[in-house]
């Protein structure tokens, strides 16, 4: 009998913040536009344009982080992300890196057998969204072959939320995005409509054998935008890397894709590492602080949240 496999998940989510302007310029934040309609020098990376911080994405990206128990940390640090790909005009992103905004805290899921059980979050940071490839042009004098570039993504505010490696089963992660779209839009930090883009997922996944503390070979499945979609990706990877294991084979760290055509994963690129971007803080932006009186009035204004209002509700009414 071939020793069982217990999956290790970590979860990455990009939560557009529902701000009306980009995260270091003052064009809108448009959905469904004309192509390269809001952009400007700024987010287009021209030479000698400098980013200036929204403070309502800090605010957005505070209230999600206070929410779920987060410690938001007075200083935090922009970094910059460099790579290079067509839809990132400035040949790199700006993020944030060993200096996060916020760091802890934990969502509630439902695990095996209905326990409710806490999975940590490692860090929350800003960083901003890159633009949109469009590999099938809307227009009959584009050439099939030919992809066009739509800018007005480019410097859309971000709030990423990564967890600990704490989640085991397509079930239990399934049920933390469910519980975190729920809560983004209950703080009114992010409208979470996935099917626009706004709430979008990495799922990194790897499998050890069951009961051993040692972690296995860690594959990424990237841009997931649908909730049923990550479940059935991490269903298909975990069979897949367990198929390959049972057969002697190897477990190749890289990113992977998810094609909901056909229900599988396919390879995209080997996996980067951290040196790889060569992060360093953007010596256009200083250090971004965020004074307990700002972080007290950001606390003052959230709403009661859903678990506590639901426990006041059962015990007062009975329910």
């Amino acid at each position: 009998m071939s020793q069982p496999f217990e999956p290790v998940i970590g979860l990455e989510v990009h939560a557009q913040l529902k701000t009306r302007s980009k995260a270091f310029c003052a064009c809108p934040v448009v959905f469904g536009a004309e192509a390269n309609t809001a952009v400007c020098p700024v987010c287009l990376g021209y030479p000698g344009a400098l980013p200036v911080p929204n403070r309502e994405m800090v605010a957005l990206a505070m209230r999600i982080a206070l929410a779920t128990g987060c410690t938001v940390h007075g200083v935090s640090v922009f970094a910059r992300k460099n790579y290079f790909y067509p839809d990132l005009p400035k040949g790199y992103q700006i993020s944030q890196y060993d200096r996060p905004l916020a760091t802890g805290g934990t969502v509630e899921v439902r695990g095996e057998g209905g326990a409710v059980r806490a999975v940590r979050l490692h860090r929350i940071h800003l960083e901003e969204d890159a633009g949109k490839s469009m590999h099938e042009a809307p227009w009959d004098d584009v050439p099939s072959d030919v992809s066009l570039v739509d800018l007005n993504r480019a410097g859309t505010p971000l709030a990423e939320i990564v967890t600990e490696p704490d989640l085991r089963s397509p079930d239990e992660a399934y049920d933390f995005l469910v519980r975190l779209r729920r809560l983004v839009r209950w703080v009114g930090a992010s409208d979470g409509n996935m099917e626009e883009g706004s709430l979008r997922c990495d799922a990194n996944v790897s499998l050890r054998p069951a009961g051993s503390e040692t972690y296995g070979t860690k594959v990424e499945i990237k841009n997931l935008n649908s909730i049923a979609h990550v479940k059935k990706a991490l269903e298909h990877e975990i069979a897949r890397q367990a198929e390959t294991i049972r057969r002697g084979g190897e477990v190749v760290q890289e990113t992977r894709l998810f094609d909901p055509g056909s229900g599988a994963t396919r390879p995209m690129r080997s996996k980067e590492e951290a040196m790889d971007y060569r992060y360093f803080p953007d010596p256009d932006l200083g250090a971004l602080v965020v004074d307990a009186a700002w972080r007290d009035e950001v606390a003052a204004a959230l709403p009661e949240l859903p678990e506590p209002r639901a426990a006041r509700l059962s015990a007062s009414l009975g329910l």
